[in-house]
This record gives structure tokens, sequence and C-alpha cells, in this order.
């Protein structure tokens, strides 16, 4: 932990130049704020745990490579997304098979994913161009601008996607609200 840590906290620029300048701490604590994030992002992409570690795996290892090339630190958590993004679309790309659905856990064990399994049922059904976007959007609050050069797409798409994502979840969530009432 860097001094400076201690209380105010160091920003986010600081960590990538120190990072850019060869300071291994400094990229891994730049990993650790985001790792919750590149989670969701991944798992937006694949239910199976290996290949959301594989996304991962890669995009730490492109991104420690490559991090001399950013060339403004404020946009480390945009250039981080759109590098995993890049390697989920490869795993796609490369596997082109159906992903099985996750295991429960033993019982006793406790879950975040049974906790949220109707909510990931829910998600996982939608489209992958929705549920992108409405993860981006909702769950690690990107703007809709920001998504539009993550994805490289245009904006208009984005807010298309984005209406008509909240449109089919809400549907989603009614049938499922109804099937559990009766």
């Amino acid at each position: 932990m860097y001094p400076a840590e201690r209380k105010e906290g160091i920003s986010l620029e600081h960590l990538v130049t120190k990072a850019q300048q060869g300071d291994g701490r400094a990229f891994v604590r730049l990993i650790e704020m985001n790792k919750q994030s590149m989670y969701k992002v991944a798992r937006s992409y694949f239910t199976n745990d290996e290949d959301i570690a594989d996304a991962i795996q890669d995009t730490i290892e492109t991104c420690y490579r490559s991090i001399s090339h950013l060339a403004e630190a404020q946009y480390f958590r945009t250039w981080l997304t759109r590098i995993l993004i890049n390697k989920c679309i490869d795993i796609l790309r490369k596997n082109k098979r159906e992903h099985p659905v996750s295991e429960f856990p033993e019982y006793g064990e406790s879950s975040m994913e049974l906790n949220n399994y109707e909510f990931n049922e829910l998600m996982n059904s939608l489209d992958e161009k929705y549920r992108t976007i409405l993860l981006l959007y909702y769950g690690e609050g990107f703007k809709i601008s920001e998504i539009a050069q993550l994805l490289d797409m245009e904006e208009n798409t984005v807010k298309t996607r984005l209406s008509r994502g909240r449109s089919k979840f809400r549907e989603l969530w009614t049938v499922q609200e109804t099937v559990h009432q009766n």
C-alpha cells in the first residue's frame, strides 16, 4: 500500500502513471480496483467460470504489456474494459460452442450465484447485444457516449439497444412474476 493511500487515496491517474513507469505494485492496485467490474463484464458474455477467468487473465496480460501505450491516464477504465470486451469476443469466436449453465454449489455453500440466480437467468436470456449494454450502463455506470466508444458503435445505436434491452428485460420479469404468482 502506498503511503498516500491511507486516508485520501491515490488518484487513478497517479497509479496509471506509476504503472507506465514500470511500478508493478501500481499496476496490481489498478487491477484490484477494477476486478469486480471486469468480472461483471466478462460474466455478461459467459456463464462458464473458466471462460470468464481466461478473458480476465488475457486482459490483464495485454494491459500489463500495453499500458505504456495508453495516452490518457483518465481513460484507463474505458481502455481496460474495451480490451476485456475484445478478449471475450475472441474467446466466443474461438469456442463457437454452447456454454453450459454453471453448476450449483453443494448444499451449505454460500453463493452469490444462488442469491441472484433468477436475475442472472433473466439477464442471460437476453440477447448479448442488450445484456452487455445494460450491464455497462446500469452495472458499471458508463455513459452512453462511453459505451458507444467501448463497443465501437453510434450513440443512437446504444440508446436504441438500451431502450430495447430495458423493454425485453421488463417483459421477461413480468412473465416470471406471473409464473411465480400462479
